[in-house]
């Protein structure tokens, strides 16, 4: 392998047993007088040098340890060498001035291979997209035309390699590529870009991070940015015309004056239903029943562990979704057996749909993957999932968008409206023949009104000043700390341009601050104390 640099993957010697790290420096002359133990082994390559910098600024960003980044950047099996360096015949010469940097907002079903093959005509591009399957299909497009492509995680060593275009998905954010010559990162509205555990790093912040440092063009592009996006560079919009034609007709249901008694389902629904086509219908309710009350007393089903609520999982079996404590269908009040549904989930849907439409109904969540049949169903009603899983429909109905709309995080809106984005893909654009139909108490919502007009700057517009108002990012940053610990940080962290808020839910405290550059720094230098203690910077849940 040659002489170590910056990345190399190593294992050495400590208190008796070998653990493995990275080269994050070299020096001619040790900063110790203690004598120093050989490296025990080489494992192979790693991130090259500027990616182990980026692993540093992203340690101080998310205020989480350099390794869980360093991992993510570091390929899965040891690799000992690079095969030759890719040579692509169509990368243009002046590719620099292919591309403009900033946010691209374009309709749901616009097709992004063109722009892909624009910045696949700079060496050394990156583009992210939100699934490994999604990257997949985009490489082999890429493929077919005769550049060279590395897919990642697989790829790994040819896109060290470089000279070609890498693609992949969120942890392609850390791709082998010292200096990307442009990055393009599609739907970077997507939930999928930002990682669950922490340290809660963003794929898109990191990909915008990269392509600074090289001095290299970026585009995030989607069919309705988030604020956070908006706030990194310019917007670039297609035409008016464009733009309509690519957003099916939303049709909304007003729920307000309908008579009692109809649950989720309105007439408008059932009509729907039993015209025929392809119905795929939208509940984010796993199981039979979500909120259920006792039909003598009026008590609602609540854990005897917890206090949560509990849902309906089978006929006779409450469970609790918080502790997972199960137990009759018994009341713990009155000890009656009858309960009531006041919230039904896609299982009890399901079979209130077959009924209402007199076709079979199949279900689709994401817990287990479904079968072929459940994918060639007439009628399919799953949670978000399905809007995945589904290939194309004439109609995507939403039984219940009050639940998104009102949902409690600060981004419920924006999460509302990429709902619709997805769901438009599935029925195309608006010559296509297929439609949204979306059930809602709150038919004038911004979410609503920017779907229908096919215009999402009418939703951007209102929930800039909210969150101006409310000091909700990008206005601000924020940042969740939680655990045994949490109290005694959160305290400490806060004072200065840090407000402390809080607690809730027992252990969870909210730090705040005017922006990112102030509250890392503060997160950075007071201490953690012992005991468990979680930092989510940029919550998606707050």
């Amino acid at each position: 392998m040659g002489e170590l640099a910056v990345g190399t993957m190593v294992r050495i010697s400590l208190h008796g047993r070998r653990v493995g790290g990275w080269v994050v420096g070299t020096a001619d002359e040790p900063e110790t007088d203690r004598p120093l133990q050989p490296v025990a082994k080489v494992r192979g390559l790693g991130p090259p040098s500027e990616v182990v910098d980026l692993a540093s600024w992203a340690s101080w960003r998310w205020a989480g340890p350099r390794v869980s980044f360093l991992r993510t950047a570091s390929p899965f099996n040891a690799v000992r060498g690079l095969p030759p360096r890719s040579h692509d015949e169509n990368t243009a010469a002046g590719a620099s001035d292919v591309m403009r940097t900033g946010v691209v907002r374009v309709p749901p079903a616009w097709d992004p291979f063109p722009l892909v093959r624009d910045v696949a005509a700079h060496p050394d591009a990156l583009v992210l997209v939100p699934s490994i399957e999604q990257a997949a299909a985009l490489a082999s497009r890429l493929r077919s035309e005769g550049r060279p492509v590395a897919l990642l995680p697989r790829d790994w060593a040819r896109a060290a390699a470089g000279g070609g275009t890498t693609i992949g998905a969120r942890a392609a954010a850390w791709a082998p590529v010292g200096r990307p010559g442009a990055v393009l990162v599609l739907d970077e509205h997507d939930e999928g870009y930002q990682e669950e555990r922490a340290p809660t790093w963003n794929a898109r912040d990191v990909a915008v991070e990269r392509a600074r440092r090289a001095s290299a063009p970026w585009l995030l592009v989607s069919p309705c940015p988030s604020l956070e996006a908006l706030s990194l560079g310019p917007l670039h919009t297609v035409g008016r015309a464009e733009e309509r034609a690519g957003w099916p007709p939303v049709e909304v249901v007003d729920r307000r004056k309908e008579a009692p008694g109809l649950g989720l389902y309105s007439e408008r629904l059932v009509r729907v239903l039993r015209e025929g086509g392809r119905v795929v219908c939208v509940l984010n309710r796993k199981g039979r029943a979500r909120l259920l009350a006792c039909a003598a007393c009026g008590e609602l089903a609540r854990c005897e562990r917890c206090d949560a609520s509990v849902e309906q999982t089978g006929e006779s079996i409450l469970r609790c979704g918080r502790c997972g404590a199960e137990r009759p269908t018994i009341c713990l009040a009155c000890g009656a057996t009858r309960l009531k549904v006041l919230r039904v989930g896609v299982t009890r849907a399901r079979e209130d749909l077959e009924r209402l439409a007199r076709r079979p109904v199949a279900e689709v969540t994401g817990d287990a993957p479904p079968d072929d049949t459940s994918l060639s169903a007439p009628v399919v009603v799953g949670t978000e999932a399905v809007l995945h899983r589904v290939a194309s429909a004439d109609v995507v109905a939403f039984l219940d968008f009050d639940q998104e709309l009102l949902a409690l995080r600060y981004r419920a809106a924006e999460e509302a409206l990429a709902l619709l984005a997805r769901a438009a893909r599935l029925v195309g654009g608006r010559d296509g023949g297929g439609r949204l139909l979306v059930q809602t108490r709150l038919p004038h919502h911004e979410a609503l009104d920017a779907a229908v007009h096919a215009d999402p700057s009418r939703l951007a517009l209102v929930e800039s000043a909210r969150r101006v108002a409310l000091r909700f990012p990008p206005e601000a940053a924020l940042a969740v700390v939680s655990g045994e610990a949490a109290a005694e940080f959160a305290t400490a962290v806060g004072g200065g341009d840090v407000d402390v808020l809080g607690p809730a839910a027992g252990d969870r405290w909210l730090l705040r601050a005017p922006d990112h550059q102030a509250l890392c720094d503060r997160l950075a230098a007071v201490p953690r104390p012992a005991g468990r203690l979680r930092v989510e910077v940029d919550p998606l849940r707050a």
